[in-house]
Order: C-alpha cells, then structure tokens, then sequence
C-alpha cells in the first residue's frame, strides 16, 4: 500500500459485509456488530456498506481513507476485494491479496503447509469431476469432501462408503470445480486465532489467542452447528495439557506466518491420537454473536469493541 496513514476517531471508516458468496448473511451479521462496536469506540465516521459489484464506486463516492473487511468467503477472502482496495488505495484491515487468495484454496494451502514437515496434515487428494472415482482409491473410508474454495461447511460431506460419493461430490461441484478429500479421524475439533499488533515499542507482536476445543451435537462441525446457538459446546480454554496447546499454538503461528498472513487469521485443527492436525487457515474470521474468535479474544480479557479496534489497526501494518 501507498503512504499508510495513522487511523483516527475522524477517519473516513467503511465496515465491508454481505458480499456476493454462500456466507453473505453470516458476513451481514458480522458487518452490524462490527459497525456497532466502532461507533461505541467513539468512530465519528463509519460507513457500513453491503457489498455488490458497484463496490468501486461507493468507495470513491464516501471518500473511504480505511476499510475493515467483514466479508467471508468468495470475492471478500480471496484477495478479490483486497485487489480493488489496493488499486484504490484504501487501507484496510487484515490479510494482502498473495495470502488471501492462498488461504482462501484449502488445496494450495497445505501444498504450501507441506512444505514443513514438523506441520501435520491429514491424508487427503485433490480431485474434479473427472477423476475422483479413481483418485478416491488411494484414501480409507469414512472421508470428508471439501470444495476447494468455500467457507463455514458449505458443499462439504461426511462419506461413509463409496455409495454415498457421487451425490457428495455433486453437491460439492456446485460450489467449486476443484474439491479436497480428506480422510475422516474421529478426534477432536479445535481452532486457535492469531492476530498482530504494533507494541509499544513500535515493534509488530504475533500472538496466538486461547484455544477452543468445541464438541458439537451434529455428525461434525457442519453449518448448522456453526450458525445455531446451542448445537455447539464450546470449551475454553481447551483441556488440552501445556505441552500439546503450546504445540498448537506454535503451529498456528507457524502456519500464519508460512502463509503470508497479516493482522489476523483463524487456524483450525483436528486432534487425533495427541497429533494436532491442521485443517485449514481463515483470513476472516466471523464476528458474529458465535464466532470463535471473539469467544477467544474475550477469554484472553480481551473485549469485542478492543477486538474490533485491534482489527480494525491492523490496517495501519506494512
């Protein structure tokens, strides 16, 4: 970015939500609480903008000196709208186009995961509509279908048998061209946040958040105990012993970091035999009233309105 400015109360602020993707309405409602806590800050100029393909024009036309990106998904994760703000040189909060785009791709992520090999990653093949009864071969069943390019669940399956894959990948095809199968391990879902800020000695500080260990009452963590209040028991801080969370810990911020990411991502993991698997990254973690990042962020003392400001000043990071 060019001449990265100091955020003020009076700065020219645009929280960006809904979007054109399958989460537009977890980003809608991750946009109104953003939007709240900023004006709560005491943010004198805040602009909540829905975000459709006019997007330029709304920018230039509000004169937007920053931008905190609430969009999940594609076009808003995928370093779609990180291009548009960067042409307009608008600053804005949170991870570049280069590691947007690479985090948004399950499959391009843990090819670039895969290249440390202190990082554990599930077995898994990268198929399309052509070769996944072939490719599906060199997995065990159960698996879990992926589309490689969607958020929060959507198109993914639990396949117990291969007379259930053609109607997964079919509902997985109609999100993307390009799908991740992995193997299903019956352990124990968790996910551990990872943001930046500059300290008081002007240094930039990565840090990992607390842990969230979470069991749910549906097959997996799908969409449905995602977004529905009480379908998902969140533990935090994990139970996990010191030994394996610093190891999680560690992982997340070495995955950030092995990704290019900036200011905040979400690491998601699968316990299995005491081996912290890494899943996938996310460059945008949901805001709303039960997402895990403001869960983890209030464990650590740390409030919704200071999250959001945090996030918001990631905007000001090279």
């Amino acid at each position: 970015m060019e001449n990265i400015k100091k955020i003020n109360k009076n700065s020219k602020i645009a929280v960006l939500c809904g979007g054109l993707s399958n989460e537009r309405e977890v980003s809608l409602r991750s946009g109104r609480n953003v939007f709240k806590a900023l004006i709560d800050l005491g943010y004198k100029d805040v602009t909540l903008i829905d975000v459709d393909r006019n997007i330029s024009s709304v920018l230039c036309e509000n004169k937007i000196e920053f931008a905190i990106n609430v969009l999940h998904g594609r076009y808003g994760e995928d370093g779609c709208i990180q291009g548009v703000l960067e042409f307009l040189n608008i600053s804005y909060s949170g991870c570049g186009v280069k590691s947007s785009a690479i985090c948004m791709d399950k499959i391009m992520t843990k090819r670039i995961l895969s290249t440390d090999k202190e990082i554990p990653l599930i077995k898994s093949v990268n198929v399309n509509s052509s070769n996944y009864k072939e490719k599906i071969k060199e997995l065990n069943f159960p698996v879990i279908i992926k589309p490689a390019c969607e958020g929060s669940s959507i198109g993914m399956t639990k396949v117990d048998s291969i007379n259930e894959l053609d109607a997964a990948m079919d509902a997985a095809l109609k999100c993307d061209k390009e799908i991740l199968i992995e193997e299903y391990l019956q352990g124990e879902s968790a996910t551990v946040g990872v943001l930046e800020k500059i300290n008081d000695k002007g240094e930039r500080e990565i840090f990992a958040t607390d842990i969230l260990a979470f069991k749910t009452k549906t097959q997996w963590y799908d969409y449905e105990a995602k977004y529905t209040k009480g379908l998902t028991e969140f533990i935090l801080p994990a139970h996990f012993d010191d030994e394996l969370s610093k190891k999680i810990k560690s992982l997340a911020i070495k995955a950030h970091k092995l990704c290019n990411c900036r200011g905040v991502s979400r690491v998601d993991f699968l316990i299995y035999n005491n081996i912290a698997y890494i899943l996938e990254i996310n460059t945008n973690p949901g805001m709303t009233d039960v997402s895990d990042l403001p869960a983890q962020a209030a464990s650590m003392g740390i409030s919704y309105n200071e999250l959001v400001e945090l996030l918001l000043k990631t905007a000001e990071l090279e």
